[in-house]
């Protein structure tokens, strides 16, 4: 599992973050000002990469937030059994499935090559590569 950390001021429509230990893109964000004792805080919303849910997070600007290492791969489709592809990686040659996407079904056919992401140890196809 690959992430770093950065202040949860510094997040930002479209960035990617971590809420209970899911990957999530940022869709939106509203800092508020300081009270006479407190610190502003950051009330951020994001939807899960993988999952697609609604998440919400609420916290001090000064506090660390995780985010994580996305790595983007090709692979070739080897054979589709039903909704997966077996797929071998362009660089490792290592083999594995794939769950196809909805709006890629139809598209992704035998020798094609693919997109997929490696996020948090789970692989999601993401488009097909011409």
């Amino acid at each position: 599992m690959t992430i770093k950390f950065a202040g949860a001021g510094t997040a930002k429509e479209g960035s990617y973050i971590i809420i209970d230990g899911v990957a999530c893109k940022v869709v939106g964000i509203q800092i508020s000002k300081t009270g006479k004792h407190g610190h502003a805080k950051a009330r951020i919303e994001a939807i899960g990469l993988i999952d697609e849910k609604k998440r919400e997070l609420v916290l001090p600007t000064s506090d660390n937030i995780e985010i994580p290492i996305i790595e983007k791969k090709t692979a070739q489709v080897l054979s589709i059994t039903g909704n997966k592809a077996n797929v071998m990686d362009a660089e490792t040659f290592e083999t594995f499935d794939l769950v196809i996407p909805e709006e890629l079904k139809g598209q992704v056919v035998e020798g094609c090559q693919v997109l997929y992401w490696l996020i948090l140890d789970e692989k999601i196809m993401k488009q097909i590569k011409a």
